[in-house]
């Protein structure tokens, strides 16, 4: 499999160089790990680059904006991988979060953290956020979710069809419901979560992050559930 691991950092420097030394290369696997500098102020793009990773820099900030950089990146990737900076999820997963799409049988993996473990490691707000939006996405794409979670693998050609708009913290949900819309195949496989390794989360960090992040996931959710539904998926009609 050709495959890009996509991490979008700002201020991620401590944390970049175990991250990306766990980041497992499969035999036959071709893996390009870019890291996307999202404004940051310390040595992240020195460190990623020395860790092994190419960087791109995208000094707007905006987690939408970053994953979009990294996005348009790629170069033959059959898959993207996007992947946290914090290093709260274990990148020795990601052969588990691969394999439905290797199987065939899915077109996007979300990685659950609440189908591995009940609680994981989420504060309460972040708890009741997962749940609300989940139980809407139910009613409105008729998706069955535990979680929204960012660590994910998508086809790289399904991913070029959507036209993602969302540039701020909505893109991960944008990316869920318009794939439903286009009644792609979403699985969810159980991933560990754990405290970031280091420095502060710049979302559940703070209660600005907090609010702005729940304001765009859930304004999003609802953005694309009262426009016209697209046809259908169909195989290969995004190549």
């Amino acid at each position: 499999m050709n495959l890009a691991v996509v991490i979008p950092a700002l201020n991620e420097a401590e944390c970049l160089p175990r991250l990306i030394a766990a980041i497992p290369r499969l035999p036959g696997d071709e893996v390009d790990v870019i890291v996307v500098d999202n404004g940051s102020t310390d040595t992240t793009a020195e460190t990623a680059r020395k860790s092994g990773a190419r960087v791109v820099t995208e000094p707007r900030r905006g987690y939408g904006f970053a994953c979009a950089a990294g996005f348009g990146a790629i170069d033959g990737a059959e898959v993207v991988v996007f992947l946290d900076g914090d290093y709260s999820f274990d990148p020795a997963e990601m052969p588990g979060l691969l394999a439905p799409l290797r199987e065939g049988r899915a077109d996007m993996v979300l990685g659950s953290r609440l189908l591995r473990e009940k609680r994981a490691s989420m504060l309460p707000h972040q708890h009741f956020g997962n749940w609300l939006t989940a139980q809407i996405m139910r009613q409105l794409y008729g998706l069955r979710l535990t979680d929204l979670g960012p660590y994910r693998a998508v086809r790289a050609d399904l991913l070029a069809s959507l036209d993602m708009r969302e540039m701020t913290f909505g893109w991960p949900t944008e990316m869920i419901v318009k794939a439903a819309r286009r009644r792609a195949r979403i699985v969810e496989m159980p991933v560990s979560h754990h405290p970031r390794l280091a420095g502060k989360s710049k979302v559940s960090g703070t209660l600005r992050g907090s609010l702005l992040a729940s304001y765009f996931i859930l304004r999003t959710t609802f953005r694309y559930a009262v426009r016209s539904a697209p046809k259908p998926l169909r195989e290969n009609d995004a190549r």
